[in-house]
């Protein structure tokens, strides 16, 4: 929100008697390196066929967010347990991490403590993997995946999760759309169809203007473009809908979309441990 914005709402707000405004806070995002993957062939991420006996390398990205004095994680990548982890370049899927998220941190004097959100956009392993390195953390995640997760579904891991699942850690269950600090500077946006609670990020830049991160709308270009379903997602109509909504939300915010599992990507944010803003 611009300065200008702020102080007419704050003028309105004071005819009107109304509580002002929030004052917008400074925001810059870096990327993380949340693991690498082999994906030999990659059928299995769209249910049309189209992407079958195509391969790809795919990256696992995680997000430091800074928001005035506080620090928010999204998404949280691979186990820490894969690293180092030799990587099978033949196999059909396979993955490895360099660092992680604590170590990366380390680097820039942040300590696990110091981040109080941690948001996931859903609750496959290499979104979730690193979460519990943040004890202390709110985490947000789509009721619909929390509801999932406390009740055992098929296919669904909770050990990741587990302390905010069983009610140790401080949990906020997303329906809809999330203005995670009241000044619309970073929006959890609902995008189901993936999972049942899977979301997406806006962040709003004072200089690069506005990012959409997917989460796991789109694993790659090919899927954006196409609207492409993996097999594996739990609703199709759903997802369409979605990628629908996405959409229009970067037409209309005139965002930079960033993909989070395709390394062409890589290059719209500075590279690690450069932030933008």
């Amino acid at each position: 929100m611009k300065l200008e914005t702020w102080l007419i709402l704050l003028t309105a707000a004071l005819l009107l008697g109304q509580a002002a405004p929030s004052v917008p806070k400074p925001v810059k995002i870096m990327r993380l390196d949340c693991g690498t993957f082999v994906a030999n062939d990659l059928d299995g991420f769209n249910d049309t066929g189209a992407m079958k006996g195509r391969g790809a390398p795919l990256t696992s990205s995680c997000y430091l967010i800074r928001h005035g004095d506080d620090y928010m994680i999204w998404d949280t990548g691979i186990s820490a347990e894969a690293k180092g982890k030799p990587l099978n370049q033949t196999a059909a899927f396979d993955f490895t991490l360099k660092a992680t998220l604590v170590e990366q941190l380390a680097t820039l004097g942040i300590k696990p403590a110091q981040v109080t959100r941690v948001g996931v956009s859903h609750y496959h392993f290499d979104h979730t993997g690193q979460a519990a390195s943040f004890p202390t953390a709110t985490l947000l995640i789509g009721k619909g995946d929390l509801d999932a997760l406390k009740a055992g579904a098929p296919g669904v891991d909770a050990k990741p999760v587990a302390p905010w699942v069983t009610g140790g850690g401080k949990v906020d269950a997303i329906t809809g759309d999330k203005d995670v600090f009241g000044d619309g500077a970073v929006t959890m946006i609902d995008l189901p169809g993936h999972t049942p609670g899977h979301h997406g990020l806006m962040v709003r830049l004072a200089k690069r203007g506005t990012l959409l991160l997917t989460g796991d709308q789109a694993h790659f270009q090919e899927n954006y473009d196409s609207n492409g379903v993996p097999r594996f997602n739990v609703n199709r109509a759903d997802t369409l809908a979605s990628f629908d909504r996405f959409k229009g939300l970067a037409k209309v915010s005139k965002a930079t979309v960033i993909i989070q599992h395709d390394s062409r990507d890589l290059g719209k944010l500075p590279a690690f441990p450069n932030w933008a803003d």
